[in-house]
């Protein structure tokens, strides 16, 4: 009854879901394409009895891609379907694996919409990455006879208290899932407290871990340093949300007093904000340099807003110090591991409850410094910029976390294989 009674709700506010989505799409005219696909009408020749992918957004599917392609490695004759939420996760499933996979956007949440999809795809396993637990996904899955896995499965003390408080909905929802693998402890112990089974409860640790930056990410690098100046202080903001820019530009100008040559790479979280931060830099009265221009970075150059998508890494690779966006807004942080695999010390706001246990890790091994605000954050970078010792000291710790930890993509490659039949 709580699941019909949360279908009949989802249906009402369907209308303004559509409106805000056409709303966003005025900046960003992907939302209105493919918009079919959110009532599950997917066209074209599919395969059917394949495993399917479910990742959110950017992060969640960089971060599963490895585990994605070991899986196609291993089994080149079962379909793979990967599905998002975002047009820049679908941008990014397209460009990396292309014809390699079936893609779609998810439907809504609305059963009828869901039943269409597992029709047309008839999978055999649903992947969900990280948690993305809706609950007619979920029943709607079960009842076509779908096994149903959660990875890297992470919950926030916030996120429980919420799963709690609605316990008449997640409550049948955590009943119908086959496997959950967690993150970690803290995570395992959360869902076991909202009376997930034990028995179907397991830690696989996070295959955010698992990466390994290629050669070509390095090679990127060095080009754009050899562009830049090979000897000139640069660090890179990521994944800014709204406010987080004025925080970095604020840092930068502090910066400058000290080293007149330094440069900000600014990369915003959403397209949709590219013009808005470009306008937000050049109001400051910032040098800028725009990556989707072409435009070329010289010595006077002070601040390179990074307008395009899916070259983060090179970037990265580029800089001394990495600074992570969404962490200085409530909005938990983005993830830190990318740049502690190259190597970079990472800064973070406050708001890490995203990456918690990550975060936590990264601290208590000297590889991440959390800062409240621009000052400190000026103030943290220009350290590391006077001290190259301890900012490659910091570099390698964060590298040495990111070996150590690896291995869940192994682990989940496994349990997929187990609850498919393969």
């Amino acid at each position: 009854m709580a699941r019909l009674i949360y279908s009949a709700v989802f249906c009402l506010f369907l209308p303004l879901v559509l409106v805000r989505m056409l709303l966003r799409s005025r900046k960003a005219p992907a939302y209105r394409q493919r918009l079919w696909q959110r009532f599950g009408v997917v066209t074209g020749p599919l395969r059917r009895g394949g495993v399917w992918f479910h990742t959110v957004s950017v992060g969640e599917f960089l971060a599963t891609e490895p585990l994605i392609r070991s899986f196609m490695q291993q089994h080149p004759d079962v379909p793979v379907t990967v599905t998002c939420t975002t047009p820049t996760g679908s941008e990014q499933i397209q460009k990396r694996l292309g014809q390699l996979v079936q893609h779609s956007y998810l439907p809504w949440d609305i059963p009828l919409f869901l039943y269409v999809f597992l029709w047309r795809f008839r999978p055999r396993t649903l992947v969900i990455v990280e948690t993305e637990l809706w609950p007619n996904l979920v029943h709607c899955s079960k009842k076509m006879g779908c096994k149903v896995l959660v990875v890297n499965a992470r919950l926030s003390e916030k996120s429980a208290k919420g799963y709690a408080r609605f316990a008449f909905i997640s409550k049948p929802l955590l009943a119908k899932i086959d496997h959950l693998a967690c993150q970690g402890k803290a995570d395992a112990k959360r869902f076991l407290q909202l009376g997930f089974d034990a028995a179907r409860l397991s830690i696989a640790g996070s295959i955010k871990f698992d990466i390994a930056p290629g050669d070509d990410v390095y090679a990127k690098g060095k080009e754009y340093r050899a562009l830049w100046g090979e000897h000139r202080p640069v660090w890179i903001m990521a994944s800014t949300h709204a406010g987080e820019d004025d925080i970095a530009l604020a840092a930068q100008r502090w910066l400058i007093q000290k080293r007149p040559d330094v440069l900000l790479v600014l990369v915003p979280r959403h397209p949709e904000r590219f013009n808005d931060v470009a306008a937000q830099v050049t109001a400051n009265q910032f040098s800028l340099a725009r990556r989707s221009q072409m435009q070329d970075v010289n010595n006077k150059t002070q601040v390179l807003l990074v307008d395009s998508m899916g070259e983060l890494m090179g970037f990265y690779a580029a800089a001394d110090i990495a600074v992570l966006g969404g962490s200085f807004v409530p909005n938990g942080g983005h993830n830190p591991l990318e740049p502690a695999a190259l190597g970079l010390p990472v800064i973070m706001g406050p708001s890490q409850f995203n990456f918690a246990q990550i975060c936590q890790q990264l601290s208590e091994a000297h590889a991440l410094a959390t800062v409240d605000n621009s000052t400190d954050l000026g103030k943290q970078l220009n350290t590391w910029f006077e001290n190259e010792n301890a900012r490659s000291d910091t570099g390698r710790n964060g590298a040495d976390v990111v070996k150590a930890n690896q291995g869940a993509k192994q682990k989940l490659l496994h349990l997929i294989e187990q609850h498919s039949g393969l």
